[in-house]
């Protein structure tokens, strides 16, 4: 109840409203980039300057182990859930989107443990971008073959990066090569600002953080608020594309999320992670991306449907996990991880 009553929450509420009764409200497209831009600036930056008076203990090191792990068994589990209920190719290009991460999901997690003054570990931000490309590759690697079993393959190397030509009966082909997939994850703006911001928080440290706080704490949270207003108006846009589709599908939207944040909670306490550490695997593990993944997935996948893997993760498993799931998960990990 009392992350519904979040200004930040309420913002995301009503935007959702504001959509549903189809008012014209909105937040124009450049600042809506801006906001995004500047919380993965902030939280870049407040990682890095936690890493860096913490450094890389073997605490740290097996909290980035377990994100990485989890990167790979979710959207392995994803993909043998969903092959027999839809396509082979959208099963695995929404396997790839519930492997990787929500930064906004995680963002929001952050600012309720804050809330709870339960410590909250830089080192996790670092987990987060590790999260983003196993998923994508998994998802890869099984198109490729999905692609192999459907046409005669033909290896070649491209730019010194081996890869197949698929070619079809039509003569086209399709070229999927794992190098060129991560160049583009890795060098989309938002995955690059990322990266650098935890990159100058680390290398400037205490003092950057002195000079940088009124910038990346003090605006934090009411840009947070901004921005889950427009989430929620994007999430009350994407609701029409989920009419008509397979009930299994809405339900691995739903409780998929749940499954993966149990498996990572089960993990976070056979290896004796903290608190904050296990609540944000868990939240990471049971967000699903809707910005870097399908940007690359469109290149990666074209035969899978858009609509499919973006209106499930953005119009069922983000609200949900913003509304109802990180409160749970913050519940839970309280009764199961030692104080």
């Amino acid at each position: 109840m009392q992350n519904l009553l979040d200004p930040a929450i309420l913002f995301f509420v009503f935007g959702i409203a504001a959509g549903l009764l189809r008012s014209d409200l909105e937040v124009p497209q450049p600042i809506a980039k801006f906001l995004s831009l500047y919380l993965l600036m902030a939280l870049g930056l407040k990682g890095g300057f936690a890493l860096a008076a913490s450094g890389l203990s073997p605490s740290v090191l097996t909290s980035l182990m377990a994100a990485l792990l989890m990167a790979v068994v979710v959207p392995s589990l994803g993909y043998t859930f969903l092959k027999s209920r839809m396509s082979k190719f959208d099963a695995a290009a929404v396997a790839a989107s519930y492997g990787s991460v929500s930064a906004v999901t995680f963002l929001t997690a952050i600012k309720t443990l804050e809330s709870q003054h339960v410590s909250v570990g830089g080192h996790m931000a670092v987990a987060m971008v590790l999260m983003e490309s196993p998923a994508i590759i998994v998802a890869i690697l099984l198109t490729n073959m999905l692609r192999q079993t459907a046409m005669s393959p033909t290896l070649v190397t491209v730019s010194g990066s081996s890869g197949a030509v698929l070619s079809a009966g039509d003569g086209s082909s399709h070229f999927a090569s794992i190098g060129k997939i991560l160049h583009e994850s890795f060098t989309n703006g938002a995955h690059l600002m990322l990266l650098a911001s935890l990159f100058i928080g680390f290398a400037s440290g205490e003092s950057g953080r002195a000079m940088m706080s009124p910038f990346s704490v003090d605006l934090f949270k009411g840009m947070l608020a901004f921005f889950l207003l427009d989430m929620g108006l994007m999430v009350a846009k994407n609701l029409p594309s989920l009419k008509g589709k397979s009930p299994a599908l809405l339900i691995y939207a739903a409780l998929g999320p749940l499954v993966h944040a149990l498996i990572a909670l089960g993990l976070s306490r056979l290896l004796n992670l903290p608190l904050g550490d296990a609540v944000l695997l868990m939240v990471l593990s049971a967000s699903a991306s809707y910005i870097v993944v399908p940007a690359v997935l469109r290149y990666a996948i074209p035969e899978a449907n858009p609509s499919i893997y973006f209106g499930l993760s953005l119009g069922v498993t983000f609200p949900l996990n913003i509304l109802i799931g990180i409160p749970l998960y913050v519940f839970l990990a309280k009764n199961v991880i030692p104080a």
